[in-house]
């Protein structure tokens, strides 16, 4: 938020979700999918580069794992191919559930923002954290039951 309340008109959101880019996107990024990025990522320098661009912030679902490695790739090239060491390059914190789990002041600026998407992905995922420390063994006696009943399959 603090980002886009300073008005930077040099930075550049990066999104790099492909089968989970629904639910809506932070206005005015760009969407290139983190399995091609690689390839990509020169291209991309170079656009932002003409474009006077001076921040590049990454983001993916959570900002766990795809936004840090594409931004790692990133910058690896803006710093070590392009010798450009003007170039900030970033990971939103959080990545873009935790922009839509900071609420409306967040998610108006969110294009194609659908709030039951996001209602239905948090429900989803609490469901199946709560399934998993269910059949976490914990050495009680219930949670050795558990296990017997599901096959002893972990999730």
């Amino acid at each position: 938020m603090m980002v886009l309340s300073m008005k930077i008109a040099s930075m550049l959101i990066i999104d790099v979700r492909r089968t989970d880019y629904e639910g809506g996107a932070i206005r005015g990024s760009l969407n290139i999918p983190a399995q091609g990025f690689w390839w990509n990522r020169g291209m991309l320098y170079e656009m932002a580069y003409k474009a006077d661009i001076e921040w590049v912030v990454f983001t993916c679902g959570s900002s766990s794992g795809r936004g840090p490695r594409c931004a790692a790739w990133f910058l690896e090239h803006v710093r070590d191919v392009a010798e450009d060491n003007d170039m900030q390059v970033m990971v939103l914190e959080g990545g873009v559930k935790g922009w839509v789990k900071a609420g409306p002041q967040y998610t108006q600026f969110m294009d194609g923002y659908r709030e039951s998407y996001w209602t239905d992905l948090f429900a989803e995922e609490e469901r199946s954290k709560e399934a998993k420390a269910d059949t976490a063994p914990s050495g009680t006696g219930g949670d050795v039951g558990l296990q017997a009943e599901t096959g002893g399959a972990s999730q």
